[in-house]
């Protein structure tokens, strides 16, 4: 035995020892210290935590809910229970789960009030199907007058516990909650309501574009111009003019590019393309000029009543005039319809020379 023992004194026994179950090692070198009662929850001998039912936990919940406008969810769960002595809402979670204090056991705080109170339980979400989801389309169609989107604010879809149009569109991605994988919110809306998708559009063919074209004219007796590139076709599913030329012009959605709509409409009905106007001709211009005469038994001028020359896709004689002077349209310059009659008819007007 070491020298020094002898010379230091011990007792026998240390003054107050601290029990074995009073001891916790919360110092930084593990030494046990002991645990003043002051900090523990003070509790009878005996004591024993109450039985619980589930109409007395909703209430608790409710009563909750009233004082702070929330549902007791996880990040609650280390909060006391109003009204209630000693207990907590993560103790009570865990008597749902594990049958204690005479509940069943099997279920959760959360599960509880989903079924109880409508509130929702992120991790035990209800099944989604097409049909619900178009439910829920066609009510907010109803109300809002468009079609809801990913991102449509507000997000929370009425009537659905909680639903939000971003994690509606998520679940159909991902296939998640009973859906099919690879869907989205947009392509269920185009495939059953027939709303346009930006994203995957159908392709267009020349035909469908002048059926539209033909439909346009017989409804309001023109062609379509480029000042209806905004409106809307109708049966086209949300096309407009202007997408059909972006389109054409581009070469998207199967079309190969290059073209234009009133390119397309002067290819095929004879439409007049002021843009790309076709090369004219003295004795073409003759022609109608002789055809004129005919039908009015006068001969044109560049300000006659009569503009437009029948069967010429939309000529005008004052164009005639005007390519006839200035040399457009492959038309040499410097001549007009006045001098071009008056030397081919013998069209006599006041300082115009004749035949010679």
């Amino acid at each position: 035995m070491a020298p020094w023992r002898d010379a230091v004194p011990f007792p026998e026994e240390l003054p107050n020892p601290v029990p074995p179950d009073k001891t916790r090692f919360d110092n930084h070198d593990h030494s046990p210290r002991a645990v003043p009662m002051s900090r523990k929850r003070k509790r009878q001998p005996g004591w024993r935590p109450s039985q619980l039912d589930v109409p007395q936990i909703l209430a608790w919940a409710d009563a909750f809910h009233e004082r702070t406008g929330r549902w007791p969810a996880r990040s609650l769960f280390h909060m006391a229970v109003p009204g209630a002595v000693l207990e907590k809402w993560s103790a009570i979670n865990s008597a749902l789960g594990k049958g204690l204090r005479g509940l069943p056991g099997g279920s959760s705080l959360p599960r509880l009030l989903a079924e109880h109170r409508g509130v929702r339980n992120r991790k035990g979400l209800p099944r989604l199907t097409h049909a619900q989801i178009l439910a829920w389309a066609d009510a907010y169609h109803q109300r809002a007058g468009r079609w809801p989107r990913q991102d449509t604010v507000p997000q929370l879809i009425p009537g659905s516990s909680g639903e939000k149009w971003q994690g509606v569109d998520d679940a159909m991605r991902r296939g998640l909650r009973g859906l099919p994988r690879d869907g989205s919110l947009a392509r269920l809306l185009a495939q059953d309501r027939g709303v346009r998708n930006p994203q995957d559009l159908p392709p267009l063919t020349e035909e469908q574009i002048l059926a539209w074209a033909d439909a346009f004219y017989h409804r309001t007796g023109r062609w379509p111009r480029q000042e209806n590139g905004s409106d809307v076709i109708p049966g086209s599913r949300g096309e407009t003019w202007l997408n059909v030329e972006q389109a054409l012009v581009k070469g998207l959605r199967g079309l190969p590019g290059g073209a234009t709509l009133a390119r397309l409409l002067a290819d095929h009905r004879g439409v007049r393309n002021v843009g790309n106007l076709p090369r004219l001709m003295v004795e073409q211009i003759l022609t109608w000029a002789d055809a004129h005469h005919e039908h009015f038994g006068r001969w044109p001028g560049c300000r006659c009543p009569e503009q437009t020359i029948d069967g010429s896709f939309g000529e005008r004689w004052f164009n005639v005039d005007q390519a006839l002077r200035k040399g457009l349209r492959g038309l040499p310059g410097g001549s007009s319809l006045a001098r071009v009659l008056a030397r081919h008819r013998g069209v006599r007007y006041p300082g115009v020379a004749g035949r010679s």
